[in-house]
């Protein structure tokens, strides 16, 4: 198999004072134009949750056009982590894993404007709009119910507007409205649909729907949607691509396609790549690895509900995927077997990224180590944004090469802090 070869992209911590530009003449006339207060026009914040002098926790800006750490740096409580963006991006949440509060940053200000407590911690969030956003809380208390909710967030006044009882709730997925919501709760074989504009009116603001196998993911499309049953993986029977009719009353469990695993997947267009592993299928056929069990990702045609294609990947647990330019699909998974040392590359280095060429169907494990816990993908560049192990890579998605990305403060290369999570906040 084909392995990229490994240079080192090393995140350094600017100065974190802040700087404006705005202003300019063009053809004769004067044109204000606002920059944010980092005066770049194509940022990407990388969570950083270190706690030294040198490197405080925060939020990281970095330049996506030239792969330099900017100036300056957003403070979102002090471990930031997972975040996620709403769909103009002008609204970040960063969840604070020591406090268990989502911290709210306005991306044009490059502030925080508030925080609200959640009760207890959560791996999963949805922004369907700037002003509201969805947190899934396994571990909420409420009195006469299992633990388990759906927070909703009011992100312009700041607070929990309502907690929503759905016993275990681990994550959660919401319409391009904020309508309606799937909820996926753990050793569950149902789905859980809410509607946050039912609470407070009488009528039930959650439907549980039947007929599913341990589901942890899912898909809208149109009056259906694509669930993603996690199978033996997660303690169940079989893994499986599987329709959820929303027009029906109730919803309805539909037609399925089995596949090897399903816990992640990635849909473009008519087909879906699903990732997972197999019990029953778990070798690492064609690698020559130490690894002893390996990963699966299975392509799935929608319109026909069949499997067109099969690869071998890493293994883990896989919850991390995207698609970067030039057909380059990432897949990321945590706790998964790592092999050799990233500092030592005598022999084997393997960890829990993968890398799967669509237009020729081969797979590349770059020689890094760690957890994968963030992916970002660019419109105009090809390259790929990850953070694994802590650190923040970049990938060329044309020759699958880790790029060298000049990461250098006074001509030395520092190592500064634990990268969690990525997100570009500027569309490019």
């Amino acid at each position: 198999m084909k392995k990229s070869a490994l240079l080192y992209a090393v995140l350094v911590i600017a100065p974190l004072g802040l700087v404006s530009c705005n202003s300019g003449a063009y053809g004769g006339a004067n044109i204000t134009i606002t920059k944010p207060p980092s005066g770049l026009t194509e940022r990407v914040l990388a969570s950083q949750s270190a706690s030294t002098p040198v490197a405080p926790p925060s939020l990281v800006i970095v330049n996506g056009f030239n792969d330099t750490v900017g100036r300056g740096a957003i403070s979102a409580g002090s471990s930031p982590t997972l975040m996620e963006t709403s769909p103009e991006r002008a609204t970040l949440l960063a969840f604070d894993s020591a406090t268990n509060k989502v911290e709210v940053i306005n991306t044009t200000k490059e502030t925080s404007t508030g925080s609200i407590q959640l009760p207890g911690p959560t791996t999963s969030i949805a922004v369907p709009q700037s002003t509201v956003g969805y947190a899934a809380v396994p571990t909420a208390p409420l009195n006469g119910s299992a633990p388990g909710a759906v927070v909703e967030m009011n992100l312009t006044s700041g607070g929990v507007t309502a907690t929503i009882s759905v016993p275990n709730a681990q994550t959660v997925i919401s319409n391009s409205s904020g309508t309606q919501l799937l909820v996926f709760s753990n050793d569950s074989d149902a789905v859980t649909i809410v509607s946050p504009l039912l609470v407070n009116t009488g009528s039930p603001v959650t439907v549980s729907v039947p007929g599913f196998d341990r589901p942890v993911y899912g898909f809208y499309s149109g009056s259906s949607a694509y669930i993603l049953n996690c199978g033996a993986e997660c303690g169940g029977t079989q893994a499986s691509v599987q329709i959820l009719n929303l027009a029906t009353t109730p919803p309805t469990a539909g037609a399925l396609v089995p596949v090897d695993g399903a816990t992640i997947g990635f849909l473009n267009g008519s087909t879906l790549y699903v990732a997972g592993n197999s019990p029953a299928n778990s070798q690492c056929t064609g690698e020559t690895t130490a690894a002893k069990t390996c990963g699966r990702l299975d392509t799935v045609d929608l319109g026909s509900m069949t499997v067109t294609g099969s690869a071998v990947i890493t293994d883990g647990y896989h919850d991390r995927i995207d698609m970067g330019l030039n057909s380059q699909l990432f897949i990321g998974s945590h706790t998964c077997t790592n092999v050799g040392n990233v500092n030592n590359v005598t022999g084997e280095v393997r960890g829990c990224l993968s890398i799967y060429n669509v237009n020729n169907r081969t797979v590349v494990i770059p020689p890094d180590n760690g957890d994968v816990t963030g992916l970002q993908s660019f419109t105009t560049r090809y390259v790929e944004y990850v953070a694994e192990g802590g650190n923040l890579r970049v990938y060329d998605t044309i020759t699958d090469v880790l790029l060298e990305t000049d990461f250098i403060s006074t001509g030395t290369i520092t190592i500064t802090g634990v990268i969690t999570d990525v997100k570009a906040v500027d569309f490019f």
